[in-house]
């Protein structure tokens, strides 16, 4: 099999950024952009990595795709909200490559798959980090990528493990899935969940999430939502590598004094602080779309997912209160 020597990542926040300036030390990395300033700066400073990580990665980036040569591996590392406009920009582009997608909940797949013939790795990460600059990203948490063949159109699997190979190489965690699908799956449940209950309440990761002791406990919400997950993924025959309920409580204490001062923010809560559409189509609303394929009830995603939509469309309503 052709080894990889060049990968161009599209979508140049936190995570992609971590792609890019790790994956940097070992092959060629090419950035995608958007901006002739985000442009200039890489191409004369590189990406700098700190954190977890102490890197100084040149990189090769452009806001033309066909400036960028041919690549092995294109990593699309958008928000979901931004995938289709991402595949329109590489379509006609890489013919020889292929495309790992790096997004929350279901259908970016399909969405790329629209736009051009690459065979498909769909991961799911769980690393994070804060972007300080256009040059400068933070490795803070270091956790592994699920990577596997798409089920529609899915590189082969010897490609996948070349791919969580080099990952590994250069210093992050992945790890390979001849079926994604089950830990695909666990992280959707887990994130339908916390990531609209945070958004509805305006509430970061707090310990309250995984407090069960009285029925009022919020705790309670995110179990009895995340049961509802659960069977919709069992009707599907699918059994989950982890239990999203673990994960919670795991997430909740990682990293944790006992202080909510340090709770983690949901990017759905950061997307409504700041009034950005949010994910929530493809993760609840997935969900909320999956359990009717099946005709199974599914009565808080749809609560969730409908009050997610209300709060996005009353943004349309102060704004078109504004313009009159």
């Amino acid at each position: 099999m052709k080894p990889i020597k060049s990968v161009c990542v599209v979508g140049a926040g936190a995570i992609g950024s971590l792609f890019a300036g790790h994956l940097g030390s070992q092959v060629s990395a090419r950035v995608l952009v958007r901006r002739q300033e985000h442009e200039d700066r890489l191409n004369r400073e590189g990406l700098k990595v700190s954190g977890k990580s102490d890197l100084q990665t040149p990189i090769q980036a452009s806001m033309d795709p066909e400036q960028l040569g041919d690549v092995e591996l294109i990593i699309i590392a958008t928000k979901a909200t931004a995938v289709e406009a991402a595949a329109q920009r590489l379509s006609g582009y890489f013919p020889d490559a292929t495309v790992m997608t790096v997004q929350n909940g279901l259908g970016c797949e399909d969405v790329v798959a629209q736009y051009g013939d690459w065979p498909i790795i769909s991961a799911i990460t769980f690393m994070s980090g804060v972007r300080h600059s256009d040059v400068h990203v933070e490795y803070e948490l270091d956790t592994e990528t699920w990577l596997g063949p798409w089920a529609g159109r899915g590189a082969s699997r010897e490609m996948t493990q070349q791919v969580a190979e080099l990952i590994k190489r250069s210093g992050l965690k992945a790890k390979a899935f001849d079926d994604v699908r089950p830990a695909q799956w666990s992280k959707l449940v887990f994130n339908s969940v916390v990531n609209s209950i945070g958004a509805a309440t305006n509430l970061p990761h707090i310990k309250d999430f995984a407090k069960r002791e009285k029925a009022a406990d919020l705790g309670q919400l995110v179990f009895d939502m995340m049961d509802e997950g659960k069977r919709v993924a069992a009707a599907q025959g699918i059994e989950l590598y982890q239990d999203p309920w673990e994960m919670n409580v795991k997430a909740v204490r990682h990293g944790q004094t006992g202080d909510d001062e340090y709770a983690h923010v949901f990017s759905m809560l950061d997307d409504v602080r700041s009034k950005r559409l949010t994910e929530v189509d493809w993760l609840t609303g997935a969900i909320v779309r999956e359990a009717n394929k099946l005709g199974i009830p599914a009565p808080i995603h749809e609560a969730l997912y409908g009050l997610i939509k209300g709060i996005e469309h009353s943004w349309q309503q102060e704004d078109e209160g504004r313009r009159t």
